[in-house]
């Protein structure tokens, strides 16, 4: 399907752009968490299994750290120890996250884009404001949304908490969040934020800056509509782009947010997300830092190409104009 934009007859300039509700803020809004909340749906297993991935192997929180399974063994591990169901453990959190991340990140770029940094005459966007708009989107998006992140890593790996035969820290969404307000109070729910928006702002700008340049380049180089099959090449290079860059953070996050904390919410592990990324170096080696990268891109991609189809084709239906 070719998408077309919204033109009025009284505009005086051929082509200008006329913006009803559906490009109000608002409605983009609502229209970008019901994308990201489809696409995670079907691709949170991999989130699961990513950030399992990234735990298995932590020498700094044992002498004996388990066995690195890889991804494919780690995801059979989880439906067979502990059933199928499972994988879409902390799915709630992870849907909470996005009512508030996956709105901020995408009316913040297009704000700046459209009213702030604003575009070239010809409608080009410059890479460098795209890069920039894309980094600040995903800071203001992630540090907003960090407290659905904690809780939702804490949540996936209670599984494999009571495999090994360790007690239960967290029962449910709710328990996590009182636990945690309870123990370190309000502001022991941005744990690991300061990594958290680390990844959030290379996750963005290989997501967002790559999508919105790849369509660009894409229609320019080639006079492809904006279509469905312009939206999928944008998107898989914004997944491969957003992974490659954002795994370390992600590593890091995950296992500052794991981590056990004393009676003042201070980690007992890390003291911080340049502690985590130095010690994992040093045990584990470089590329530890990107462990779990592969279920990271697997899910990057279809993430991406599931978010930017949904939320273009729904903009579509409501007479918007496309990204």
């Amino acid at each position: 399907m070719v998408f077309t934009q919204v033109v009025s007859i009284k505009d005086k300039a051929p082509g200008t752009k006329v913006y009803n509700y559906a490009d109000s803020f608002w409605c983009t809004y609502v229209v970008s968490v019901v994308a990201a909340s489809v696409a995670e749906i079907l691709t949170y297993p991999l989130d699961l299994t990513k950030t399992r991935l990234q735990i298995q192997g932590e020498v700094a929180t044992s002498s004996k750290p388990t066995q690195y399974r890889g991804m494919l063994k780690t995801a059979i591990g989880i439906v067979n120890e502990e059933g199928a169901l499972r994988l879409w453990q902390g799915v709630t959190p992870a849907l909470y996250r996005h009512v508030v991340y996956s709105g901020i990140r995408i009316v913040s770029y297009e704000t700046m884009r459209d009213k702030l940094l604003l575009k070239n005459e010809d409608g080009s966007f410059p890479i460098w404001k795209s890069a920039i708009s894309g980094v600040m989107s995903g800071v203001i998006a992630q540090y907003v949304a960090s407290p659905a992140d904690l809780i939702k890593v804490q949540i996936q790996m209670e599984g494999k908490r009571r495999l090994m035969g360790e007690p239960t820290r967290v029962s449910s969404t709710a328990h996590a969040f009182k636990k945690i307000v309870s123990e370190s109070g309000v502001r022991g729910l941005w744990k690991g934020s300061i990594p958290n928006v680390q990844r959030a702002a290379l996750v963005n700008l290989g997501d967002l800056t790559t999508y919105d340049t790849a369509k660009q380049v894409i229609m320019h180089k080639t006079g492809l509509p904006d279509s469905h099959l312009l939206h999928c090449l944008s998107s898989i290079c914004a997944g491969l782009v957003a992974a490659t860059l954002g795994t370390p953070a992600d590593v890091v996050k995950t296992r500052v947010m794991n981590q056990p904390t004393d009676k003042n919410g201070i980690g007992l592990i890390y003291k911080g997300s340049l502690d985590c990324l130095i010690k994992t170096i040093e045990n584990e080696g470089f590329f530890a830092l990107y462990k779990g990268f592969l279920p990271v891109w697997i899910r990057m991609a279809p993430w991406s190409l599931t978010f930017w189809m949904s939320f273009e084709q729904i903009r579509h239906m409501l007479g918007a104009t496309g990204f």
